[in-house]
């Protein structure tokens, strides 16, 4: 990936044209298609013993068989190739490389990823690779999980493993995605796995994942040609207060601090903000877990940093003393409010504009490191017609908004190099089960059938041409 300038991007009246390499793809995670979790001796994760915990997963819905995807993968290349797709970003599940966390090695695990690299590279497809995504092993969650610094280390361990394995072939390496869900979601409000409700928990866990990030990269550097690319993929949010008010502005502030810039900032090596710091301190000094050298750790360079975006998040300010319900639990004195205009079948709000805001903001504060958007995309009721099409009009409106907000924001100086659609495949959609569908792709559950939905079509169709019509929606 080389820097974009704005030369390289064409305004035009009835064309928006994307630098000549710009990077298109779509992208999943191994718990949510695999499927296959006793499999070849994977272990257990977190998610597996979470789903099998009754009332934690909506229908009790699990991860098996999910897609079918362990079994289906090399269908699914086909599909990917049928669509044009340049990249294809997955995750690596842990438990299929070491199922007890830490020490043996499963070839069958290890060789299954050999399967769908070499499938991918076969159909000129670049393999991301992304090496956690949420399904941690359960056995490391018994002693302790992220809470646990050992946790850390067991992950740059198996980071090394994998990339030793793989790192002939794969020259895009991601070493956590959304270490802030993993920590905030786990172990903050507890709706997602392990499922623990603690705010002081939470932010030690987010330091041992960033810690865990650090030791990765430090891993990946020491044994991969300077070829590869390393990175890390943060979820992020533009925070939008009620009014011009200083309270409100303050209230943003609070909750930027919480959901944005305290992973991005380590990780550019600002170290935690003083005002995040102060705003958590009534939790306790949970910076107690921080050692002398981790900082420094958590900023080794990386070569680009994904980013996760699905809507904007709206505030207001609060009783000092109110401590507002969900993620943000470490924070007092704001309230979330509800989202406004046209919503996902998530109830998430619908805003390509603050897509474009906080793009340009994160390069800006990015310090000349580019980005990629890892993840975007929209979930809605989708259903297969009488003539076997999908007609996902919603799905396909949000895509082509979003896209387009990411040329708006190249144009605006910001340095994105690539666009990744969320989901390729409808999947296992973590504590909502089946209930939700992202994917572009259209899967029956009951027969693994897979329908190419209009959506696909037209991320097809913008890849083929590099670009999309400035207005409307006949993509």
């Amino acid at each position: 990936m080389r820097m974009t300038t704005d030369s390289d991007v064409e305004v035009g009246r009835d064309v928006l044209t994307f630098p000549p390499d710009f990077l298109w793809g779509a992208a999943t995670a191994a718990f949510q298609i695999e499927g296959a979790t006793t499999a070849d001796g994977r272990g257990a994760s977190i998610w597996d013993t979470f789903a099998a915990t009754p009332g934690k997963v909506l229908a009790g819905d699990t991860g098996d068989p999910a897609c079918d995807h362990y079994h289906r993968y090399q269908s699914d290349v086909d599909l990917m190739e049928s669509l044009g797709l340049a990249s294809y970003r997955f995750s690596v599940a842990w438990p299929r490389i070491q199922p007890s966390g830490s020490g043996q090695v499963e070839e069958r695990g290890l060789a299954f990823y050999d399967r769908l690299v070499d499938s991918l590279l076969e159909k000129n497809i670049q393999p991301l690779a992304t090496l956690y995504h949420w399904d941690l092993p359960q056995v490391l969650e018994d002693f302790g999980g992220w809470r646990n610094r050992d946790t850390a280390y067991r992950f740059a361990e198996y980071a090394a493993i994998v990339h030793e394995r793989l790192g002939d072939r794969v020259q895009a390496w991601t070493t956590l995605n959304e270490p802030w869900v993993s920590a905030f979601l786990g172990y903050g409000n507890g709706i997602h796995a392990p499922g623990i409700t603690d705010a002081a928990a939470s932010l030690e866990a987010a330091h041992h994942l960033l810690l865990a990030h650090g030791l990765a990269t430090q891993a990946l550097r020491a044994q991969a040609p300077d070829s590869h690319r390393l990175s890390i993929v943060l979820n992020f949010s533009t925070i939008w207060g009620d009014s011009d008010s200083e309270a409100s502005k303050e209230a943003v502030r609070k909750v930027d601090g919480l959901q944005n810039r305290i992973l991005l900032d380590p990780i550019l090596g600002r170290g935690y903000p003083l005002d995040v710091l102060q705003d958590t301190s009534w939790l306790g000094d949970w910076t107690n877990v921080v050692r002398d050298g981790d900082m420094e750790t958590i900023a080794t360079p990386v070569d680009w940093i994904g980013v996760n975006y699905y809507n904007p998040t709206r505030v207001a300010p609060a009783d000092p003393d109110f401590v507002p319900a969900g993620p943000h639990a470490g924070l007092r004195g704001v309230a979330l409010q509800p989202p406004q205009g046209e919503l996902t079948g998530f109830g998430w709000e619908q805003n390509a504009d603050a897509f474009t805001e906080l793009l340009v903001r994160l390069s800006r504060d990015a310090g000349g490191v580019p980005l990629v958007v890892t993840e975007n995309g929209s979930a809605f009721p989708d259903v297969v017609d009488s003539a076997g099409r999908v007609h996902d009009v919603q799905r396909k409106k949000y895509l082509v908004d979003h896209v387009r907000a990411v040329h708006r924001a190249i144009s605006e100086g910001a340095d994105v190099r690539g666009y990744l659609a969320w989901s390729l495949l409808d999947n296992f959609e973590w504590a909502a089960g089946y209930s939700q569908r992202f994917g572009i792709v259209h899967v029956d559950f009951e027969t693994q059938q897979r329908t190419v939905k209009e959506s696909a079509a037209a991320l097809s169709r913008i890849i083929g041409q590099n670009g999309l019509p400035a207005h409307g929606y006949a993509v």
